[in-house]
């Protein structure tokens, strides 16, 4: 694969961008009065999701009105819950926008895939215990990361996308038909 600039990528730099914007707007929506940050802004944020475990859907527009929706957050959490222990976990809500990012950036028509969203510090010690590819301080426990794909994307094509987008972690696993995003450091691994 070769490498470019990011001159030649003004989308990525935008995608970039536009996620620490995000951010940012937590932070504002601290210091501004609920109705200046809602004018500064208005963008409605949505994230459909599939766990492929439960079957549960859930397509939630979780902001709204300039401020998180606490109701939709958590039906995000709820379906992305620890499938095997029930155990519910509060999503990092930058996880949940870096998903709405990457679902606009690859034009995305359908809900992401969830492989595996939250997972309790039991499941991962069993996981860990059968795979040497589960981390033993695994993201995943901390609401932070999530695998995912995304019908109608082709995978190296959505693993481009999280790459380029240059925020936390990126996992490809091609034979596994998934890849894993994280909110923690940038780093990337196949």
């Amino acid at each position: 694969m070769t490498s470019k600039s990011h001159s030649q990528h003004p989308e990525i730099i935008q995608s970039r961008r536009r996620f620490l914007q995000y951010g940012l707007g937590i932070t504002t929506a601290l210091a501004l009065p609920a109705t200046a940050f809602a004018k500064s802004h208005p963008i409605d944020r949505t994230l459909a999701l599939h766990n492929l475990h439960t079957g549960e859907k859930v397509n939630a527009t979780y902001w709204a009105e300039g401020e998180y929706q606490i109701s939709e957050l958590a039906a995000i959490n709820r379906i992305l819950r620890d499938h095997r222990t029930g155990d519910v976990m509060d999503i990092d809500p930058q996880l949940v926008n870096l998903l709405n990012l990457l679902h606009e950036q690859v034009g995305g028509k359908k809900a992401f895939n969830v492989i595996s969203g939250y997972r309790s510090p039991i499941t991962n010690a069993n996981l860990q215990k059968n795979s040497s590819g589960v981390a033993k301080k695994s993201f995943h426990m901390q609401g932070k990361a999530i695998d995912v794909a995304l019908p109608g994307c082709d995978l190296a094509k959505l693993n481009s996308a999280a790459l380029a987008m240059k925020v936390g972690g990126v996992g490809y696993y091609p034979k596994s038909g998934f890849i894993h995003v994280d909110t923690g450091p940038v780093r990337s691994w196949t």
